[in-house]
C-alpha cells in the first residue's frame, strides 16, 4: 500500500515530478556521456602508447634516471641471453604477446646536396621492424586506428629508416616521401654564423659510404660517438616521414633498424640494446608480468630493472588524473542540482498536502509511515529519472557513434574517428544509477521529516 499511495502522489502533480525527474536525468545524461567520451580517451591514449612503447620496458639498472645521456654506456650485457629467459618464463610465456630489443642513441644528422648542406641534432631509437609492425597490431579495445600509417621498414634492409616530418624540413630533404609543405630553398644564415655541417661529418659521410651501393631514396649521414668515445657515422636511406605527436619530437626523431643502430653505437665491439620492451596481452596483466621479472632477475643476478609505460609517458599519468578531476567535478555539480531540485519538489510537496498529512495523522498514522512515504517518493523520482537518463544515453551515444565525427585525440599526430565508448560502461552507468537514487532519496529525507513533525492540530487548520 505504501509503495502504491507513493506512486500515486508523484502523479498528482505530473508537471512537477517530470520537471524533477528531467533534473535527474539531465544529470545521469551528463555523466554518462562524459565517462563514455573519457573511457574512449583512455583506452585509444593507451593503445596509441602501448603500440609503441609497449607495457614494460627492461633497462639496464639506473638506465630510467641516469641512462639518457650516454645510452652507449647503460647496454644491457649478453641481452639475447636475458631476453630468451623472459620468453621461456612458463609465467611470463602465456600473458607476452611481444618481446623486442630496443637502442636509444642521439647525435649530429647532416643532409648535404651539391649546393647546400645542412646539420641538426636528433634523438634516434633502433627497431627490430617485424616486431614493431606486431606491437603496433594490438588494439584488444577495437578503437579507431591510433597513429598514422608509417612507411614500411624490413628486417632484411637496415640502411631504411624514417624521420621526423620537422627534421626532414629542417635538413631541407625536400624529396623524402610524404613531406608535405617542404620549402624549395630554406632561409640561410648570416655568412658570419658557423657552417651548417660540419667538415669532418662530410669527410667521414664519404668514407663510411665508399664502394656502396646507390640509394633509389634520400640519404642523411648520422653522426654519433660510440661507447669507447670514438666518433662514428652510417648513412640511413629515409623511405619516408613519421609524424609524432609533439613537435619537439618531430625536430630531432631517428627511427632506424637495430642493426644500424648497434653498428653506430658500437662499431666492432659488442653489440648491446639499451631496452627490452615487452608487450602484453592485457594491460591488467602487468602488476604480475613486473613482479615476475624482478623475481628473475634477482635469482639470476642480473643489474636490471622494470618500468611500465606510464613512468616513461608521463603525459599519459598527467592526462588520465585530468580526466578523472574533472569527471569528479561534473558528478559533484549534477550531484548538487540534483539534491537540491529534489528539495525543492518534495518542500512543496508537504506544504501543499499539510492537511492530508495531518488527516491520516488524526486517522492513527504514525510519523515513521509520514516519513516513509515521503522518502520513497524521492526515491522513485531518482530512479525514473536515472533510468530514463541512462536510455538517454545510449540513444546520444549510439547518434555520435553514427556521425562519423574526427578528432586527434592526447598523443596522436593524426585524426582518428571519434566515438563515445559503448561497451565496458556498464559498471560505471549501474554507479551513476545508484549514486543518483540515492541522493534523491536522501534529498527527500529532510522534507519528510519536516512532515513527521506537523502537529496534527496545527496540519488540519492550515489553510
Amino acid at each position: 500500500m505504501l509503495f502504491k499511495i507513493a506512486a500515486r502522489n508523484i502523479l498528482r502533480n505530473r508537471r512537477r515530478s517530470a520537471v524533477t525527474a528531467s533534473a535527474v536525468a539531465v544529470g545521469a545524461l551528463a555523466m554518462l556521456l562524459f565517462g563514455a567520451f573519457q573511457s574512449f580517451v583512455f583506452r585509444g591514449f593507451q593503445t596509441n602508447v602501448v603500440q609503441h612503447v609497449g607495457h614494460l620496458t627492461v633497462f639496464r639498472d639506473g638506465f630510467f634516471l641516469f641512462g639518457s645521456g650516454n645510452p652507449a654506456e647503460w647496454g644491457i650485457d649478453d641481452h639475447v641471453r636475458v631476453m630468451r629467459l623472459i620468453a621461456e618464463d612458463p609465467v611470463i610465456k602465456p600473458l607476452l604477446a611481444v618481446i623486442t630489443p630496443q637502442q636509444q642513441l642521439f647525435g649530429i644528422a647532416s643532409y648535404t646536396t651539391h649546393d647546400s648542406s645542412a646539420a641538426k641534432t636528433f634523438l634516434g631509437v633502433g627497431v627490430v621492424p617485424s616486431d614493431r609492425d606486431r606491437m603496433r597490431a594490438w588494439n584488444p579495445y577495437h578503437v579507431p586506428r591510433a597513429f598514422a600509417r608509417s612507411p614500411p621498414l624490413r628486417d632484411d634492409a637496415p640502411e631504411r629508416g624514417v624521420v621526423g616530418v620537422g627534421l626532414a624540413r629542417i635538413l631541407g630533404a625536400c624529396g623524402v616521401p610524404g613531406l608535405p609543405d617542404c620549402p624549395a630553398t630554406r632561409p640561410r644564415k648570416p655568412a658570419t654564423d658557423a657552417p651548417d655541417a660540419p667538415a669532418d661529418l662530410t669527410a667521414l659521410a664519404a668514407e663510411a659510404t665508399e664502394g656502396a651501393p646507390a640509394a633509389t631514396g634520400r640519404r642523411i649521414d648520422l653522426l654519433a660517438a660510440t661507447a669507447s668515445g670514438a666518433p662514428n657515422v652510417v648513412s640511413l636511406e629515409v623511405v619516408g616521414t613519421e609524424v609524432q605527436g609533439a613537435k619537439e619530437m618531430d625536430d630531432v626523431y631517428v627511427g632506424m633498424n637495430l642493426l644500424l643502430a648497434q653498428q653506430l653505437v658500437y662499431g666492432r665491439g659488442e653489440h648491446k640494446v639499451t631496452g627490452i620492451v615487452l608487450q602484453l596481452h592485457q594491460t591488467e596483466d602487468m602488476p604480475v608480468v613486473r613482479a615476475r621479472l624482478l623475481e628473475l632477475f634477482k635469482q639470476n643476478n642480473l643489474p636490471l630493472e622494470v618500468r611500465d609505460f606510464i613512468e616513461l609517458t608521463p603525459f599519459y599519468g598527467q592526462t588520465l588524473n585530468f580526466f578523472n578531476a574533472l569527471f569528479l567535478f561534473v558528478a559533484i555539480i549534477m550531484g548538487v542540482i540534483v539534491l537540491f531540485t529534489v528539495v525543492n519538489t518534495m518542500t512543496m510537496a508537504v506544504v501543499e498536502r499539510t492537511v492530508e498529512i495531518g488527516t491520516t495523522r488524526a486517522l492513527g498514522l504514525r510519523r515513521g509511515a509520514v516519513r516513509r512515504q515521503f522518502v520513497l517518493e524521492g526515491c522513485f523520482l531518482g530512479v525514473l529519472g536515472a533510468s530514463a537518463g541512462i536510455v538517454l544515453a545510449r540513444g546520444v551515444v549510439f547518434l555520435v557513434n553514427a556521425a562519423e565525427l574526427q578528432w586527434t585525440p592526447p598523443g596522436n599526430a593524426a585524426a582518428v574517428p571519434f566515438r563515445l565508448a559503448s561497451a565496458g560502461t556498464g559498471g560505471l552507468a549501474l554507479t551513476i544509477w545508484l549514486a543518483l537514487v540515492l541522493i534523491a532519496t536522501l534529498a527527500a529525507l529532510f522534507p519528510a521529516n519536516r512532515a513527521a513533525r506537523l502537529q496534527v492540530v496545527d496540519a488540519l487548520r492550515h489553510v
